[in-house]
């Protein structure tokens, strides 16, 4: 075969002098006799070409770019998943058994991808057949159809071969992109489905997978743990291969400046359940870590409350019907949504304070007044005491907090930029950034490199030691609000109030914390800060809860029955240090 290619060129080699030529697997002529290459390569005739013809046989729509020098061509959804393996690794760096990634999240990505027919299907949503303007009609069908089943394959997903068969299919990569397939990511239908990974999505599928997992990690301790840049999040593209170059609209994608909150992770990770289509979760009873009846001790550990609160809390869990394991155990048939395991159990441990303290300005300042003037041995819980020991470490935390949040460095290192012709402008603004954070470490002493804080389950660490936030109240009595009536503990104060239970409907209204919170006592809304700066979160958030588990609770005591009544108003002890309001709300015989 190689004397027909080269036996029209007839030139000695320049080495041997011989005539003797023959043709590598590069195209390259070489001689045979001393294996010289030289520059000549093989010539193709291409045998389709018709003269006069001026058809163009390409489908490209955008000007095409040259490989980046070094780089591979990779799919977006490529790149989410080296994202997702360190996410994943970074946890279990932090004690979550191997079985979460390896079992379960590794299983929820292949069911993903499925699922949005990027792998694991006969029907790739972006095989060859497909043309630009069916890829952008059938988006919304795509992403709710599924192949073959994902639990074939063992070890983690390999999509180099899928992004470059379909970089050859198309012959060229997205205009002023690193991807292949940004274009896909970036238009309107896409964007308005739930099919497409997000780096939010990211957060929510490992939320879904420590769910399944029964880890005692929550949404919470999650979002905590992203924020103290334990786990890769903001700038979690740098970590990428070096391969795999990020360049303009790949930004729009990867690029994120803040974490987002509770609230939008878990209403992606519910989008994720439903588009999953997943089967019911292992049951969540009370030995397990996500459950109230554990859920609840551990934050009223960290909150400084006494151990006898507990048997209260688990008393009103049953009471509102909250014990049962198959209201904690998503199933899509019984239990279809995604509960909020850490606000709730948050919600419960304020609905029991509402109940033993009064929270209503006056009540609870009357019970301290009385602990206060029984108590010699110093063994009884006082609210008061409790109050100012909490409100010093709370403002010591969130002092600490803000410092670590003014001196964390947002700005990436690799920094990702629109368009090429942008580039050299972010490169100097990067420039004159570092220098001046440079200037200002010298002018303050601040320490150049910043190290996050140990990663903890708990915000206050209580104890007689050094560097505690406290002494403890774990051991007090609450035996100065509770009284004795036929051989039943009960709590002394016998009124609950509370604000008007009506449901609302969540696609007319949301949140109207913002229209009750001028009416609502002082303390209870101190409170509800606390427990909100425990999981990081707002105080409408929780106080939505809070409404939900009052609404189980008294549901059947809301105005309809001669139950509620207004409350009297008590007569000012004087001593209460939280500012008093007018109540406005309803009140409940407590039983």
């Amino acid at each position: 075969m190689d004397d027909e290619h080269t036996a029209w060129y007839k030139e000695p080699c320049a080495q041997c002098s011989s005539v003797d030529w023959g043709v590598s697997d590069e195209g390259r002529f070489y001689c045979r006799s001393c294996h010289n290459v030289i520059e000549r390569t093989k010539e193709v005739v291409e045998t389709t070409y018709t003269p006069g013809s001026t058809r163009v046989s390409t489908i490209s729509r955008g000007a095409r770019t040259k490989r980046p020098e070094g780089g591979r061509l990779w799919m977006v959804c490529e790149a989410f998943q080296f994202i997702l393996r360190n996410q994943a690794n970074a946890l279990l760096k932090l004690g979550i058994s191997p079985h979460f990634k390896d079992d379960v999240l590794c299983q929820l990505w292949r069911l993903y991808l499925q699922k949005s027919r990027q792998a694991y299907t006969s029907n790739p949503v972006r095989s060859s057949k497909f043309t630009l303007r069916n890829l952008d009609s059938d988006s919304d069908s795509a992403a709710k159809s599924s192949g073959m089943s994902a639990s074939d394959t063992d070890g983690e997903v390999n999509l180099s071969s899928s992004a470059g068969s379909h970089a050859e299919s198309s012959s060229e990569w997205s205009q002023c992109s690193g991807s292949v397939d940004i274009t896909t990511y970036l238009t309107a239908r896409q964007k308005r489905g739930s099919a497409l990974m997000s780096m939010t999505k990211t957060l929510a599928l490992i939320h879904l997978a420590l769910v399944w997992s029964l880890e005692l990690l929550t949404l919470s301790d999650l979002l905590r743990l992203v924020n103290e840049g334990h786990v890769p999040y903001v700038n979690a593209y740098e970590e990428l291969p070096e391969e795999m170059k990020l360049d303009g609209r790949d930004g729009l994608i990867f690029r994120v400046e803040s974490v987002p909150s509770h609230r939008v992770v878990h209403r992606e990770a519910q989008s994720l359940l439903s588009f999953l289509q997943l089967p019911a979760f292992p049951p969540i009873g009370r030995q397990s870590l996500l459950h109230p009846a554990l859920l609840t001790l551990r934050y009223l550990t960290d909150a400084n409350l006494p151990d006898e609160l507990h048997p209260w809390v688990c008393r009103l869990m049953e009471r509102a019907g909250m014990a049962d394991q198959k209201l904690h155990t998503i199933d899509p048939v019984s239990s279809p949504l995604l509960p909020r395991y850490d606000v709730q159990a948050a919600a419960l441990i304020v609905v029991t304070m509402k109940v033993i303290f009064g929270l209503d300005d006056h009540t609870e300042w009357d019970l301290s007044n009385k602990v206060a003037d029984l108590d010699d041995s110093g063994n009884t819980f006082n609210l008061r005491r409790w109050y100012r020991l909490m409100q010093a470490a709370l403002t010591r935390a969130q002092q600490r907090r803000d410092q670590d949040i003014a001196r964390k460095q947002w700005k990436p290192k690799k920094p990702l930029y629109p368009s090429r012709k942008e580039k050299y402008v972010i490169m100097k603004k990067k420039r004159t950034a570092e220098q001046v954070q440079a200037c200002f470490e010298k002018l303050s002493s601040c320490p150049v490199g910043v190290q996050p804080p140990d990663p903890s389950s708990f915000r206050f660490f209580w104890g007689d030691e050094e560097g505690t936030d406290g002494p403890s109240l774990h051991h007090m009595k609450l035996d100065g609000v509770l009284s004795r009536k036929q051989n039943f503990r009960t709590a002394s104060n016998s009124m609950y109030w509370h604000p008007a239970l009506r449901p609302c409907d969540p696609r007319k209204c949301r949140s109207h914390y913002s229209e009750v919170e001028a009416t609502l006592p002082r303390s209870f809304l101190w409170l509800l800060q606390l427990f909100s700066f425990l999981l990081d979160v707002k105080p409408a958030y929780l106080h939505e809860e809070v409404l939900r588990v009052e609404r189980r609770v008294l549901g059947s005591k809301t105005p309809r029955d001669g139950q509620v009544r207004r409350g009297k108003k008590r007569p000012t002890s004087g001593s209460g240090t939280v500012p008093r309001t007018p109540r406005r709300g309803r009140r409940t015989e407590a039983r």
